[in-house]
């Protein structure tokens, strides 16, 4: 009879079984001094190492917005007036250098003076449209589009 089972016992029934006992056997081969770890302490564990993970990250982030930075004078040397694309991948950019605005042609592996004008001052539409009053701005195109 025994060996009938054994032979009617798939390779899956036995694997199973193998898994329901292994805790079992695990338990008693743990000595009388000698403790099993509790999921509680394992999970604790896990989100002090999550937290610890996290941490770096944050560390990591600051530290290199930090060394990214401009320092000293040359925080302010530059600074981007104006953009506008041109092509899928050309743009022309103003920049403010000093006292002189340099209109450069910016494309991909290239970047060209297209011409170097006196420093101007900057018209009140443009502040506006660069994001800096959007509340305004979509007021603007809300009321040009019902217009049309």
């Amino acid at each position: 009879m025994r060996g009938l089972i054994s032979v009617a016992m798939s390779p899956r029934i036995s694997a199973i079984v193998s898994l329901l006992v292994a805790p079992a056997v695990r338990a008693a081969e743990v000595g009388a001094g000698e403790t099993v770890p509790d999921l509680g302490s394992s999970a604790l564990q896990m989100v002090f190492g999550l937290v610890l993970v996290l941490a770096l990250l944050l560390g990591a982030l600051w530290l290199l917005k930090r060394i990214s930075q401009p320092q000293g004078g040359t925080a302010g040397l530059l600074r981007v007036i104006a953009a506008v694309a041109v092509g899928s991948r050309e743009r022309v950019v103003i920049l403010e250098l000093g006292n002189s605005w340099l209109v450069l042609g910016v494309a991909p592996g290239q970047v060209s003076t297209l011409a170097e004008i006196p420093r101007q001052e900057v018209p009140t539409s443009a502040k506006s449209t660069a994001g800096r009053d959007f509340p305004a701005w979509l007021k603007q195109m809300v009321e040009r589009r019902d217009r049309d």
